[in-house]
């Protein structure tokens, strides 16, 4: 219906604008024509003769006028009538005009074109004229130009009807493969046509959405079974604990069950801020950022820790960055439970400045603060480095209690890292897992970190 409307009003549109352009044609050769006859009976007047008949064409009218305004010779149409027209020739010899009714038709309008005869002291005034036709008046052309018009919206209409359609088959292909794919089969992908167009880049980008929908689905199930694991471990434990203590009550006491209760309630705990925390972070909760000295702060989380490895430490004094100093402290958590998790027996924790920014990337314009958590464990595997920021991720093979965390520290640690406008990434290093972030530096403040206490490491 849209195709055959804008067809019909572009064909009417080119249909009026041939008309007006044969019109305009048909006007300016019939002008021509009348002031060369016009100019022919001048030329004569000129030298004292005329010759009859004055015009060679039944439908042109030609006066003679003399100075008195008396017409002095006519075609025989006009015999006996007065000046087709009362206007004169001024700075030219020639003059034209449109002339409706008055000794024509009364429906009739004439092209007049007035030339200036001049022999001796005479003057006179030769009209010469010609009745237009519209083109719309002429029944065979208004015929022709409305017919093809139509036969044009016609094809218009045809063709874009059969293009659209042809065009849209593969949206109705992909359609029908979308509404065929559900949450039973998250795997398939629409079919792409090998047409290199806009379609084609529709079906990819579909393709690419649905891998992303897939992969999406995939985490959250893998999530929600991780989740399962690791809270149905420390309940298990605790529940087997408490029966143990309901059978035989004589062989425990209130102080040995709540030692060994702690331990599951403390990672029971664990798992439960992880997963607050990321559904905070998640939503984009805003954070208050104020500028934290990054060494202070290593140091406070170090002296409150107290690692049974061997801590080795550069703390460059000064090193700020605008945080939230508890989001940050939570960062640097992560990277040290991981670090101490896998450490043999030395964690190296550095902390500088760089001045220059890092491939002009704006966020370091006035500088980098960099810390650095390097651990001599076994180390990670280039291919699996970003692996270790997914969530429930977990390299070890084993999934007890003693094996590790429950996949959240490195991701929230990364996360942390991007809502305060930096990175976290794997560097190599000769020996173990070297993390390194990149935070925008700010103006240095507070006074120089405490040394560490001497039995730290």
């Amino acid at each position: 219906m849209f195709t055959s409307t804008v067809a019909i009003l572009l064909c009417a549109t080119l249909a009026t604008v041939l008309m007006i352009a044969f019109d305009r044609f048909t006007v300016t050769s019939l002008t021509e024509e009348v002031t060369a006859a016009g100019e022919r009976v001048a030329i004569q007047m000129s030298h004292g003769r005329l010759d009859f008949p004055l015009a060679d064409h039944r439908d042109r009218n030609i006066q003679v006028v003399d100075s008195q305004g008396k017409v002095v010779a006519s075609t025989p149409q006009l015999q006996g009538k007065p000046p087709m027209a009362t206007f004169q020739p001024e700075r030219t010899n020639v003059a034209t005009s449109m002339v409706c009714g008055g000794v024509f038709m009364r429906s009739q309008c004439d092209i007049v074109v007035a030339h200036r005869a001049h022999r001796g002291d005479q003057s006179w005034t030769v009209y010469a004229a010609s009745p237009t036709t519209p083109p719309w008046a002429d029944p065979k052309l208004a015929v022709m130009i409305g017919g093809g018009a139509a036969l044009l919206a016609i094809g218009i209409t045809y063709l874009g009807n059969r293009t659209a359609t042809a065009s849209l088959r593969p949206v109705a292909a992909i359609q029908e493969e979308l509404d065929a794919i559900n949450a039973a089969s998250p795997d398939g992908r629409v079919l792409v046509p090998s047409t290199d167009d806009e379609i084609q880049h529709l079906a990819q980008s579909v393709n690419h959405t649905l891998g992303q929908l897939h992969t999406a689905l995939s985490r959250q199930r893998q999530m929600v079974a991780d989740v399962s694991h690791d809270l149905r471990t420390p309940i298990t434990a605790l529940r087997a604990e408490i029966e143990d203590a309901l059978v035989a009550p004589q062989e425990t006491s209130v102080t040995k069950l709540g030692a060994t209760l702690m331990g599951g309630l403390e990672r029971l705990q664990a798992i439960t801020q992880d997963l607050t925390t990321i559904a905070r972070l998640d939503s984009g909760m805003a954070a208050l950022n104020e500028p934290v000295c990054l060494s202070e702060l290593v140091t406070g989380v170090l002296r409150a820790r107290r690692p049974v490895q061997q801590v080795e430490y550069e703390l460059e004094p000064g090193v700020a960055v605008n945080a939230d100093r508890s989001q940050l402290t939570r960062l640097f958590t992560c990277l040290a439970d991981n670090a101490e998790r896998h450490a043999a027996s030395t964690i190296k924790v550095t902390v500088r400045r760089e001045p220059h920014a890092l491939a002009d990337d704006p966020r370091f314009a006035d500088g980098i603060a960099v810390l650095e958590v390097l651990d001599d464990g076994p180390g990670i595997p280039r291919h699996k480095r970003e692996m270790v920021f997914e969530r429930f991720t977990r390299l070890d093979a084993a999934r007890t209690r003693t094996a590790g965390g429950a996949g959240l520290g490195l991701p929230i640690a990364r996360q942390i890292a991007e809502s305060l406008g930096g990175t976290l990434h794997i560097e190599d290093s000769a020996a173990g897992a070297r993390f390194v972030l990149y935070l925008p530096s700010a103006a240095p403040v507070g006074e120089p970190a405490r040394p560490l206490p001497e039995d730290v490491g």
